[in-house]
């Protein structure tokens, strides 16, 4: 694979050469634009907007456009002049727990491949140290004219690093929720369950694009002299329509899945998983301490009642004992 960037990791006083591979390729069909009436290519040209003159690539460069419009040209030396410590450096500033990465940052992905037989020692030594640590190794390094923020991890006995966007650069998700509070019921939890439970998990590899073999297929079948593919019929699309009824639309799609697998397609009563029954537990049984915890507060002075109760009972038989004890000492005495 073809280095599209040699430099080298800072790692402490470790300096490792690499060199950048893509670690991705696209594979989507790419089409060209043409005069739909005798299907010529239709390019674009860079023209200038002061003489019109079409402006060959040697003499276009860079400018910052100003609020009010001005054009500020910016040359490659103006750029080269900057301060940038990461030019040719991939510069490790921490480790930590891959958890703690949003995968909202992710980006392009790369793999680090060792530059020159030097490099295997202390490239080896990264590779093992990130694999016994179970981290990843934050950094910073500079890309295509600006300053970038990346991740490196192991991939089998390769490093790779996937190029992160800045916290800055993401957005925070408001006004996206539902606005309209929804109370969602445990039979429709259920069946969301056994949905996940019967669609199950998938080998990432058997997974392809079927959009791009059907573009692949029509544009063979035109090439061919064919008319491409027929168009589907009514009853194949899908999407799009407001979904009415949650409850069958749930029992169709496990019905479905399970249809898929070659399993028993009837949808009967049913059963949390061990995970989410042991989770729906443990929140009746947080609501029902908490509901102890005020109950008992509420009736914490009964017992005291009671045996304040007790006690002056005790108190009026004493007293009434001690009465009759000295009316029988006045009989005796007269």
């Amino acid at each position: 694979m073809r280095s599209i960037w040699n430099g080298a990791i800072s790692f402490g006083l470790v300096s490792i050469p690499i060199k950048l591979v893509n670690a991705t390729e696209s594979r989507s069909v790419s089409f060209r634009q043409i005069h739909t009436e005798d299907g010529g290519r239709v390019r674009y040209k860079k023209v200038c907007e002061l003489d019109g003159e079409e402006v060959p690539q040697a003499e276009i460069g860079k400018a910052y456009e100003d609020a009010d419009g001005t054009m500020i040209p910016i040359t490659d030396e103006d750029l080269a002049a900057l301060p940038l410590p990461t030019a040719k450096t991939i510069e490790i500033v921490a480790f930590v727990p891959a958890g703690q990465i949003d995968p909202l940052q992710m980006d392009a992905a790369y793999y680090l491949s060792a530059n020159g037989v030097p490099a295997a020692k202390p490239y080896t030594l990264l590779r093992e140290a990130l694999k016994r640590s179970d981290r990843v190794a934050l950094a910073k390094y500079a890309l295509r004219g600006r300053e970038r923020l990346g991740m490196l991890r192991v991939v089998d006995d390769v490093i790779a690093m996937h190029g992160l966007l800045w916290p800055d650069e993401i957005r925070a998700p408001e006004g996206v929720a539902p606005e309209t509070p929804v109370t969602v019921r445990e039979a429709e939890l259920d069946l969301a369950d056994a949905l996940m439970a019967t669609l199950g998990e998938v080998d990432i590899s058997t997974l392809h694009d079927d959009y791009r073999t059907a573009v692949e297929e029509m544009i063979a079948a035109k090439a061919a002299g064919g008319e491409g593919v027929a168009p589907p019929s009514p009853g194949e699309e899908t999407g799009g329509g407001r979904v009415i009824d949650l409850m069958a639309a749930l029992e169709n799609s496990v019905r479905a899945a399970r249809e898929a697998r070659g399993e028993d397609a009837v949808v009967t009563e049913l059963k949390p998983t061990k995970k989410t029954a042991a989770k729906r537990a443990t929140a009746r049984k947080t609501a029902a301490a908490g509901s102890a915890t005020e109950k008992g507060a509420t009736t914490k002075g009964a017992p005291a009642k009671k045996t304040t109760a007790k006690k002056a009972t005790a108190k009026k038989a004493t007293a009434k004992k001690t009465t009759a004890k000295k009316a029988a000492a006045r009989k005796r005495t007269a």
